[in-house]
């Protein structure tokens, strides 16, 4: 059928090839082509059939028909992490992926870079530091096992965000009570008048350090 083909005649002609397929009772299939996909008249022949084929980059056949000698090169690679050709060079700098030049030259990964990427992409999620993963992981391409090392490392962040998280709620309660401040000083300014918002935030902080030295908080 030509591409020009409307739906209706698509319907149409598939209808008449399904009907004279059956002889006697019993359905006759016709020798298909490799290229022959099926159709239910959803669109042309053309677009069935590239519809058909694009299996999408999930897809293990995609996968496998996207190395090249069994390595994956610079783009494919960063099509399938979905990160950038820049960030893997990135991480090559870093120690982090290991490439070979092609005799075209072309940089080319190895078929585990893939998982090697995604491995680094939920590191750096949790708070890894990118030196940190090189370190780790050029332990464990030597044979080792850094896997207590990578535990201490993560126990002393998650220590350093609940120290983080404790500043960041003492700030919240110093930003509530100067904005409470200020809406009283506001209030009793004219309009058009300065208030010393600014200069008030000084002897907040002079009065703030007395109230700790008072508290036992001097060293």
């Amino acid at each position: 059928m030509a591409p020009s083909a409307t739906k209706a005649q698509f319907r149409e002609l598939a209808g008449n090839s399904e009907a004279s397929s059956f002889r006697g009772g019993q359905q006759q299939r016709s020798p298909k082509s490799s290229d022959d996909v099926s159709c239910r008249g959803c669109c042309s022949a053309d677009s069935c059939t590239q519809n058909s084929l694009d299996l999408g980059t999930d897809s293990r056949v995609y996968n496998i028909s996207m190395m090249t000698n069994g390595c994956l090169r610079s783009g494919e690679l960063a099509h399938l992490a979905g990160v950038s050709t820049d960030t893997l060079r990135h991480y090559e700098r870093k120690g982090l992926l290991l490439a070979r030049r092609s005799p075209n030259g072309y940089r080319e990964f190895p078929p585990d870079a893939l998982a090697r990427v995604r491995l680094i992409q939920h590191a750096l999620s949790v708070g890894f530091a990118l030196d940190e993963l090189a370190s780790f992981l050029k332990v464990r391409d030597q044979g080792g096992a850094p896997c207590r090392q990578v535990r201490t490392l993560a126990s002393k962040k998650l220590q350093d965000l609940d120290e983080r998280i404790t500043a960041l709620t003492a700030l919240r309660g110093d930003l509530r009570s100067i904005l409470e401040d200020w809406d009283t000083r506001l209030a009793r300014t004219k309009n058009g008048g300065r208030a010393w918002l600014l200069e008030s935030l000084a002897a907040g902080s002079t009065m703030k350090k007395r109230n700790h030295n008072d508290l036992g908080g001097r060293k």
